[in-house]
């Protein structure tokens, strides 16, 4: 399915990647003066990233001013090496810490994608807490929210047009997967979204979401994270290994989103935090991904 360029606001757009499984993420552009963009985010294979670059530039023909990276995963962060080298990566320090640490593991995991030719680039600015970026007179607000989604997490924000770019805080239709992340801190992460008020919301997969369908799709989340973390204290005090805590509750009101073998992971993650490791401890993603290719019956595909 073909990408889409959507003006969320003025100046601001999103471009959304269908149908938003593994590897096919949604990233962001802002057009400040002279017509540069402050990029939200790269993508995965070397085909999307410059279908990416191209679709930017349609609208901001004076180059990328900046990019932001909202987490280090590699649907997120395969792009940056793209970018010219005088064009500052903002990131998470953590992010980071943890593109630098993972590499292209998930190329190596997830195989069906061409990915052409890739390079690790990190974030070169970095950051803790929050920090304001100025595209001329548009102010952009980066506000850490992590450990979550993974240990490093920020949101994009536009307190002026009321937008926010929430990465993989937000799946619209998917599982989210907190593996690299945090089952505790997710629910947080929402709360921060929630406490600014969106009136658009980017999510890092799947379809955009304005108005009302936001506290739905949050309340939703927040749902999903509290069930898992029932069943992982169930499961872990019944002495149940997390597949089969995932495999007993295989019937359950989130089993029709999409990429429902994350459940597997997002266990891994709540058995590790119940078993008392701090919050954001960095787990093996690569001993967990057999356990959720049992589940799921086979390979996980992705058509990146």
């Amino acid at each position: 399915m073909t990408p889409e360029l959507l003006e969320v606001a003025p100046g601001v757009h999103a471009y959304v990647q269908p149908d938003g499984t593994w590897m096919i993420n949604n990233t962001g552009v802002i057009v400040g003066p002279a017509g540069r963009a402050l990029l939200i985010d790269t993508t995965s294979t070397e085909v999307r990233n410059r279908a990416l670059l191209a679709s930017a530039a349609s609208v901001a023909p004076g180059g990328t001013w900046a990019a932001v990276n909202t987490h280090h995963h590699g649907d997120h962060t395969y792009g940056n090496w793209l970018l010219p080298s005088s064009t500052p990566i903002v990131g998470h320090a953590l992010c980071r810490e943890d593109v630098v640490a993972a590499g292209l593991v998930a190329a190596a995991v997830l195989t069906d994608p061409d990915y052409g030719h890739l390079e690790v680039r990190a974030p070169d600015v970095t950051f803790t807490g929050s920090m304001t970026l100025h595209l001329g007179s548009q102010v952009v607000e980066l506000h850490e929210v992590g450990p979550a989604h993974t240990r490093g997490d920020l949101i994009v924000w536009l307190p002026e047009t009321r937008v926010l770019f929430a990465g993989d805080i937000a799946f619209a239709g998917g599982q989210p997967f907190l593996a690299e992340g945090s089952l505790a801190g997710y629910p947080k992460a929402l709360a921060a979204i929630r406490a600014l008020d969106p009136e658009v919301l980017v999510p890092g997969h799947g379809p955009v979401c304005r108005g009302s369908d936001i506290p739905r799709l949050l309340d939703a989340l927040g749902s999903y994270a509290a069930f898992v973390d029932e069943i992982a204290r169930t499961g872990h005090t019944a002495g149940w290994t997390p597949l089969e805590t995932a495999l007993r509750h295989t019937d359950n009101p989130f089993a029709g989103w999409k990429d429902a073998e994350r459940m597997v992971g997002n266990l891994h993650r709540a058995y590790s935090e119940l078993d008392g490791q701090p919050l954001g401890t960095r787990l093996d993603l690569t001993t967990i991904w057999p356990d959720m290719t049992a589940f799921h019956g086979g390979p996980i595909r992705s058509r990146a």
